[in-house]
């Protein structure tokens, strides 16, 4: 579908665009499609940009990353399509490693996911999968031993609670990405980026040192979270800044 760029809703209909011709691909499933519209609505109350509390989390997420031993982004249908291109860039910069992991699992799913990387020039785990996170009796408790299992940090974008919270109670630290401030991902989340998962990654791969260094040891992870949803409530309740949006 052609969108002009001049289109008020043009970033919104790329996305779902994108999301659509992944669908078709067999990579993003029904249930992803829902998902992706309740964190729409999120963004809409957040004026569809990162906001002072979601760069203050990405600072502290990227210093947490490198100062890791393994840090691994855990990646499904949805983030493959919405933000493939921008993890590969932050992967390589930092030699992170990624893995597919999928809550409506199957082998084809995982190696659509797994040759997308490919293609954008990226080996990643997930093709291999001999561990099981404790707890997790879904088909999310599915990963490898060299990647998230044995993982001292887990990005885990979108909303995923109950492997957030299995991944906790393994001792490993979780960074998440949701929209949703009120979201059981985001309240497991050691570090909580309220923000849209391509604008996430894109402004991880933006920072320079200057601007993240010493950032980890001054961020409060619940005070930054509530900074996010008093924004959101103000501008609900606030009439003045709809035309905002």
């Amino acid at each position: 579908m052609e969108i002009p760029k001049n289109h008020p809703r043009y970033g919104s209909l790329k996305k779902r665009e994108a999301l659509l011709n992944f669908y078709d691909k067999g990579v993003v499933t029904v249930s992803g499609l829902i998902s992706h519209g309740r964190g729409e609505a999120f963004d809409y109350l957040m004026g569809e940009r990162s906001q002072a509390f979601s760069l203050n989390a990405e600072k502290a997420a990227l210093e947490k990353l490198l100062k890791s031993e393994r840090a691994v982004i855990s990646v499904n249908g949805n983030v493959a399509a919405l933000a493939g291109e921008e993890i590969v860039k932050l992967a390589r910069r930092y030699g992170i490693l990624v893995e597919a992991n999928i809550f409506y699992w199957s082998r084809e799913r995982i190696e659509k996911i797994v040759s997308y990387f490919r293609d954008l020039g990226m080996e990643i785990l997930g093709l291999n999968q001999d561990a099981n996170i404790p707890g997790l009796e879904s088909n999310r408790g599915r990963c490898e031993s060299r990647g998230i299992f044995s993982a001292d940090t887990v990005v885990i974008p979108l909303e995923d609670g109950d492997r957030a919270e299995a991944l906790k109670k393994m001792g490993k630290f979780i960074i998440t990405i949701d929209l949703n401030p009120l979201s059981r991902t985001s309240r497991f989340g050691d570090i909580t980026i309220v923000d849209d998962v391509e604008r996430a990654f894109k402004n991880l791969n933006n920072l320079r040192e200057p601007e993240y260094a010493g950032t980890l040891n001054a961020y409060e992870n619940g005070k930054n979270t509530e900074m996010a949803i008093r924004f959101i409530g103000e501008r609900m309740s606030s009439i003045t800044n709809w035309p905002d949006l």
